[in-house]
């Protein structure tokens, strides 16, 4: 899992907030699979909203941009964007994302990452922890407005009731240029190494090194 804490600054989370404060909604279970409608309980801005289409478009650009995500995620194929909102009471149980969804001209993507981006300030509601679980325990993610939590997307997640406030998310998945989430990690490993104080010759060795993984492991 990878969390970030800058993928959108305080001006931008405002501008997506004041937008999805105006949007229509329609009931979240509308795009769960059949055996996680009877678990989801939230709301989504409709898809077809120009406005709502064209902040997933500034969100995408966004994450796409930042560094720990080029290096950790490697993103080639992006789906549509879900706004999530959770009201007092709601909830969504425990569930595994598909393994294939789509991207915004309906064409079929592997979804290797699924991401969270928060969006609401974590003071102005309560409950809405995203619940991850990994390695025999759960872990809750809460935070602040801006950032975002990446994970594979085979994980068991879900998001605990909210008890007050609205929170607002942006979720999405992702396919990667490189499919295993162990390959990937020791690529963003070598990179990080090399961004680092090494001398020339070290440094041709590592883009050596991280060249030859990438031609074994890319998947475009």
């Amino acid at each position: 899992m990878i969390t970030t804490a800058d993928i959108l600054g305080a001006a931008s989370v405002r501008d997506a907030v004041e937008c999805l404060q105006g949007a229509r909604y329609v009931d979240g279970r509308r795009t769960a699979g059949a055996a996680a409608a009877s678990i989801k309980d939230n709301e989504q801005a409709r898809g077809d909203d120009p406005a709502v289409i064209a902040l997933a478009r500034r969100i995408r650009l966004a994450i796409e941009g930042h560094p720990a995500v080029r290096v950790s995620v490697r993103p080639v194929r992006w789906s549509s964007f879900l706004f999530s909102r959770y009201q007092p009471g709601q909830h969504y149980g425990a569930h595994i994302d598909n393994a294939v969804v789509h991207d915004a001209w309906g064409s079929p993507l592997r979804t290797d990452i699924s991401f969270t981006l928060f969006l609401s300030d974590p003071q102005t509601y309560e409950g809405g922890d995203l619940r991850i679980h990994c390695d025999g325990e759960a872990r809750d993610f809460r935070l602040p407005a801006g950032s975002a939590v990446f994970y594979p997307t085979g994980q068991v997640h879900g998001v605990t009731p909210v008890t007050r406030g609205v929170r607002l998310a942006c979720i999405g998945w992702i396919q990667s240029e490189v499919r295993r989430a162990d390959q990937r990690a020791l690529l963003g490993d070598l990179e990080t190494v090399r961004n680092g104080e090494q001398s020339a010759e070290a440094r041709l060795l590592l883009d050596k090194s991280i060249g030859n993984l990438l031609r074994m492991w890319s998947e475009f």
